[in-house]
């Protein structure tokens, strides 16, 4: 009898250990953790290597410390994940394999996104990277399909609601900006901003577009940058705009540079690919008090710019016979 009640306590005590029964899901980034993390639910534990405030391909010394800091859960992993693009391939991946080679752990059997240059720092691009992820779970686990499209459908709906509204729309498209090539998608085929110039890194199209070119484009074609809002930098591809804030600065074009992000978990209480998508967005948003102030503004100049002469004189007027009548009382 007491066999059997300790049997039965122990059998019910592993249904409530977290995780006992979960997919161990390594992940080259936190951009593919976070779906696999939020899809899976309870069925899965998710963990990722690349750091994700720096761009993978800077990493060099820090990615081999990461790996070991998780090497437990990484020797025992059930799915590797990876974008399988360039600095996954050459930055990341290799780093794993090695581990996992170096210690007779096994080899990695990757699990990659279709198209390795696919981009997410849209709610289009989003949604089709969170569906590929969760194929990827459904697969890995077919017991627990309903589970997963079940949560795939509530991360697809907060990235719907993590969308430019109509209101922002109207506030946030049309502006003038600078934008950074890997963000110029996002400025404008989702935010609707109009990009005067994009800039990029030295390897990008020869270094035609690099920071120093543009500064002498805006030196010598000032006319063209007259109405630009914003300088948007990629946070990940690290600071590239400030030289081009500064000229348009000195051109007395009031310019602010914001610090788009691709990651989640690179900045605080961006935890989700949602909250990258309204972070990004918020950033190149007029707030309503601003707008009003702006437009209450205008209506003053308008107002005094429209006033006839007769206006003016009964102005004139008035304050006279206001002067005239408080001098009368001081004699008094």
């Amino acid at each position: 009898m007491l066999q059997k009640s300790i049997l039965f306590m122990l059998f019910f005590s592993l249904l409530f250990i977290p995780g006992v029964s979960a997919l161990n899901v390594v992940s080259t980034t936190a951009v593919l953790w976070d779906p696999a993390q939020y899809i899976g639910g309870e069925k899965v534990q998710a963990i990722y290597i690349a750091d994700p405030t720096i761009c993978p391909h800077m990493q060099a010394d820090i990615i081999p410390n990461r790996i070991q800091m998780q090497k437990d859960f990484i020797q025992n992993a059930d799915l590797y994940i990876a974008h399988n693009g360039s600095v996954d391939v050459s930055y990341v991946m290799p780093y794993v394999d090695d581990f996992m080679a170096a210690n007779n752990y096994g080899t990695v059997k990757w699990v990659t996104l279709k198209n390795p240059s696919m981009t997410w720092n849209t709610p289009d691009g989003a949604k089709a990277l969170s569906q590929e992820v969760a194929g990827w779970l459904i697969e890995a686990d077919p017991a627990n399909k309903t589970y997963y499209e079940s949560r795939l459908a509530e991360y697809l709906a907060q990235i719907d609601a993590a969308d430019v509204s109509v209101d922002e729309k109207k506030l946030i498209a049309g502006q003038d900006v600078v934008v950074m090539v890997w963000q110029q998608d996002a400025a404008e085929k989702w935010l609707g901003l109009n990009a005067v110039s994009i800039y990029a890194p030295d390897f990008y199209q020869g270094g035609k577009f690099t920071p120093v070119k543009v500064v002498d484009n805006i030196n010598n074609n000032t006319a063209k940058y007259r109405n630009v809002q914003y300088v948007i930098e990629n946070m990940q591809s690290g600071e590239l705009a400030k030289g081009l804030e500064e000229a348009l600065r000195n051109k007395g074009i009031p310019a602010k540079r914001v610090i788009f992000t691709n990651f989640p978990k690179s900045i605080p209480g961006v935890e989700t690919l949602p909250d990258v998508l309204q972070y990004n967005k918020n950033l190149v948003k007029p707030t309503p008090s601003t707008t009003s102030a702006t437009s209450a503004a205008q209506q003053t100049l308008v107002a005094a710019q429209t006033k006839t002469p007769l206006d003016i004189m009964i102005v004139c007027m008035s304050v006279a016979g206001a002067a005239v009548l408080l001098s009368r009382r001081a004699k008094e």
